[in-house]
């Protein structure tokens, strides 16, 4: 199951603490001129941390959280760089919207559109020779102890995980393959 990470900057919530779930941060995008077009950077909003209750999967492998880490990937989730959607419901029109809210589903459809194109994805999930992950290293939500856990870097961090889906995400990508990927 794909959740949301939360929106109240460092610190965990509920699912996405749960070692049950993947738990999906928040990015910000800004337009850039190299070959991707975008740069992300964490967005200040998402949560992350260590679980106070969960246990440690053993497929998480991170030393500096005794207990479950969140997040496990990330996705655009900034109202500023969101996706703009029609909304009819209570008033008529575009809108902008964001929060890891809208990063999860992001994730998710990503994951989909893998399962239903398995032809457009190579051996390690993204496309031909490409990284599985755009590796998030700048920003944070919030100030905390052990860095990591609210701050990107290089390699696994709580705000984005193990960076963001460059490309589809197909059937060989699960819960446990994306986190186990934490102490490359």
């Amino acid at each position: 199951m794909i959740v949301a990470a939360g929106d109240s900057g460092y610190g965990v919530n509920y699912p996405a603490a749960s070692p049950w779930v993947t738990a999906v941060g928040g990015t910000t995008l800004s337009t850039a001129t190299n070959a991707r077009g975008w740069t992300e950077t964490a967005w200040a909003g998402t949560s992350s941390g260590c679980s106070a209750l969960e246990p440690k999967p053993a497929w998480q492998i991170d030393v500096g959280c005794p207990t479950r880490t969140v997040a496990d990937m990330a996705a655009d989730a900034d109202p500023v760089s969101g996706a703009a959607v029609y909304d009819t419901y209570q008033r008529t029109g575009w809108v902008q919207v964001g929060g890891t809210s809208l990063a999860a589903p992001l994730v998710a459809g990503i994951y989909a559109l893998g399962l239903a194109n398995q032809g457009a994805v190579g051996a390690e999930g993204g496309y031909e020779g490409e990284p599985l992950f755009n590796d998030v290293t700048s920003g944070a939500d919030g100030a905390c102890t052990v860095r990591y856990l609210c701050a990107a870097g290089p390699g696994y961090d709580g705000p984005t995980g193990v960076g963001t889906p460059n490309g589809v995400l197909g059937p060989q990508i699960h819960r446990n393959s994306i986190v186990r990927i934490v102490g490359d």
